[in-house]
């Protein structure tokens, strides 16, 4: 059962991302403020979850928080500030959204740059241990996915409706036969083993 709150006196508010590991399309973070007394034995880690389950909980997760919101990166901002920065931004751009300012922020993992001047504390594999993290975990994973999706659509050579942007084979194999999108992250490895012949020496120079 995952931990309800770190400190019952506080306005909680829990913070993951979603993409950072993709070689496409825009990280998404969410931000999430769930009532102390919130019971929901369904919650875990969105990675732990079916598709099926992480999309009914964000219904319900919608309907119970005190407050939510989803903060989005582009690839283009991410190329030009790093995965690093960029998951920060998406996160404080989730946070700037919500209706009900957070007295502490629960964040994933073991990084954060501060939001303005609230207390916040990292939580390595948080979104296995508190329920705020769980729920932010689900809601950046669901709204990417729907993102994704949608990019599909738009370019269903790379496979996206599957791999979600991730590096798997099939996207790779696509990437060296149909070359890069718009929406590629052109500071990563998209092809993976060292191997950047797609790549002008001008890109190369900027990874």
């Amino acid at each position: 059962m995952l931990l309800p709150y770190m400190d019952d006196r506080l306005i909680e508010a829990g913070c993951d991302e979603a993409g950072r590991g993709c070689l496409a399309g825009a990280v998404y973070a969410a931000a999430v403020i769930l009532p102390k007394d919130y019971e929901n034995e369904m919650l875990n880690d969105s990675k732990k979850l079916s598709e099926k389950k992480r999309y009914l909980l964000r219904e319900q997760i919608e309907r119970d928080a005190l407050a939510w919101a989803v903060g989005v990166v582009s690839p283009q901002e991410i190329d030009e500030i790093n995965i690093l920065n960029a998951s920060f931004l998406a996160m404080h751009r989730a946070l700037d959204q919500l209706k009900l300012r957070p007295e502490a922020l629960l964040i994933d993992g073991n990084r954060f740059k501060p939001y303005h001047d609230t207390p916040h504390t990292t939580v390595v594999k948080g979104d296995g241990k508190y329920m705020s993290i769980a729920a932010a975990s689900i809601l950046a994973k669901t709204y990417r996915d729907d993102y994704m999706m949608r990019l599909h659509e738009e370019y269903p050579q790379y496979h996206w409706d599957s791999n979600k942007g991730y590096p798997a084979k099939a996207h790779r194999l696509a990437i060296r036969e149909y070359g890069v999108s718009p929406y590629h992250r052109m500071s990563y490895n998209l092809l993976g083993k060292g191997d950047f012949s797609l790549f002008s020496e001008q890109e190369m120079s900027g990874r």
